[in-house]
């Protein structure tokens, strides 16, 4: 019965988000479309190419989110381990719904907002990848765990202080023995996490004589540098795990997690955590999250790294699938092209975006590649600055589409994203709720 009212909660909050209105304003849509339902852009016929949407406009390939969905679930059964992608890379809980039904074992998210939207389309099984230290946001996690018995929600510890403050709130509200606390173990000179293992072992220990329910051990190996490094790091985290199981500080009869994984190093993390699986009912959680648009920079390196590394998996196994479309308004130097994309539409923090395919309307049947030579230089807030090399017939009026680099810093300059199919129909459109 649970199960059936959770289903049909998340049903009727879909079918709200396609209710929702899309504001005239919204980029992509002309501003003679006026008002219109969400659910309603993907039966309006239009076409990118047929120039039915204004640009710049960002896009997401129905068939590569496809196809890199069922890639990751295919390593992850080979693997025997599960999933708790990060939301935060996308804030669209119509991709989450995507990789639920590819297997996810849960979410990842950051912020006590981040979980607002993941009870709002009842994913109810959630980790806050993020010590919570202040006192509105600790109180608001044992609220969401009151208000919704069906939650299960996991936190990161790192410090005596920390756990101090999580159990405090966690009397206020009653709800103590809701919460489930994950050791979160770090690198020197990196962000959070216990440096020694005795650290942990003393954050383990206040959190047992606090009443906290103790779950597992979690790290982030995404900033190190280097498969040495990563492995030395992930056997730390299973030395963590092991020490404080040796003093039989989890919650007993419950599977304990250990859990990491940026989108570089996910083969690490099965290979070095496997050890783990001494523990009586450990569960791997890997918790990638840009694998499922890829990108055309800095996780494009990182899968040739996993294929140097693992020939299994294939070094075509995930391809880009967000793109922003954008035209070329402006030829002012013979070797420069100015188009209307900026900051405002693509992310820029890991890389200025990749010239990927051109269309010529009347000319071109499809787009085709950018020829060799092209390159961005430089973005202002509303225009690009596109180096061409001498012989360009590259015009005004062209449409350009342009591939980006970490995917999570263009997703949240866009509140709708259209999907598109392998002939450029929009067929869906995403709303994300940053």
């Amino acid at each position: 019965m649970a199960i059936d009212h959770r289903l049909a909660a998340r049903r009727a909050a879909f079918e709200a988000l396609a209710a929702m209105p899309v504001e005239t304003g919204t980029k992509g849509i002309s501003p003679q479309v006026g008002s219109l339902a969400l659910g309603d852009i993907g039966r309006r016929g239009w076409n990118l190419l047929a120039g039915d949407l204004t640009m710049p406009v960002a896009v997401l390939r129905q068939s590569a989110l496809r196809r890199n969905s069922a890639a990751m679930r295919h390593f992850l059964t080979n693997h025997a381990m599960a999933i708790a992608p990060h939301g935060k890379t996308t804030m669209a809980p119509q991709l989450y719904t995507l990789q639920h039904d590819d297997g996810a074992w849960g979410i990842t998210v950051s912020t006590v907002q981040h979980l607002a939207v993941c009870r709002r389309f009842a994913f109810d099984r959630v980790i806050i990848a993020n010590e919570l230290v202040g006192r509105a946001e600790i109180d608001a996690v044992f609220a969401a765990l009151t208000e919704s018995p069906e939650l299960e929600l996991y936190v990161l510890i790192d410090s005596v202080e920390g756990v101090e403050r999580l159990a405090a709130g966690g009397r206020r509200s009653g709800a103590l023995h809701r919460i489930n606390c994950l050791v979160e173990v770090g690198a020197m000179g990196g962000r959070t996490g216990c440096r020694t293992l005795d650290q942990a072992k003393a954050v383990a220990r206040a959190a047992a004589e606090a009443g906290l329910p103790l779950r597992g051990v979690e790290g982030f190996e995404g900033i190190l540098a280097g498969t040495a490094a990563v492995d030395a790091f992930l056997d730390f985290l299973c030395d963590t795990a092991e020490a404080i199981d040796a003093e039989g500080l989890f919650v007993p009869g419950r599977p304990v997690l250990l859990t990491a994984g940026g989108s570089a190093y996910y083969d690490r993390v099965a290979d070095r955590l496997a050890r783990g699986r001494g523990i009586a009912g450990a569960t791997i959680v890997a918790r990638s999250g840009c694998y499922l648009t890829h990108d055309s920079g800095v996780y494009a390196d990182a899968v040739a790294a996993l294929h140097a590394r693992d020939p299994s998996i294939a070094a075509d196994a995930f391809t880009p699938a967000l793109l922003v479309f954008t035209h070329v308004q402006s030829r002012p130097e013979p070797e420069k092209a100015i188009l209307a994309m900026g900051r405002r539409d693509a992310g820029t923090d890991s890389g200025l975006p990749v010239p990927l395919l051109v269309y010529r309307p009347g000319r071109d049947a499809m787009p085709r590649p950018v020829d060799p030579g092209h390159r961005l230089t430089g973005l202002n807030d509303q225009h690009a600055h596109l180096a061409c090399p001498p012989d360009s017939d590259i015009a005004v009026g062209d449409i350009v589409a342009f591939g980006v680099s970490h995917p999570c810093t263009t997703f949240d300059k866009w509140q709708v994203l259209f999907v598109v199919d392998d002939d450029w129909n929009v067929v869906d459109a995403i709303r994300t709720f940053f």
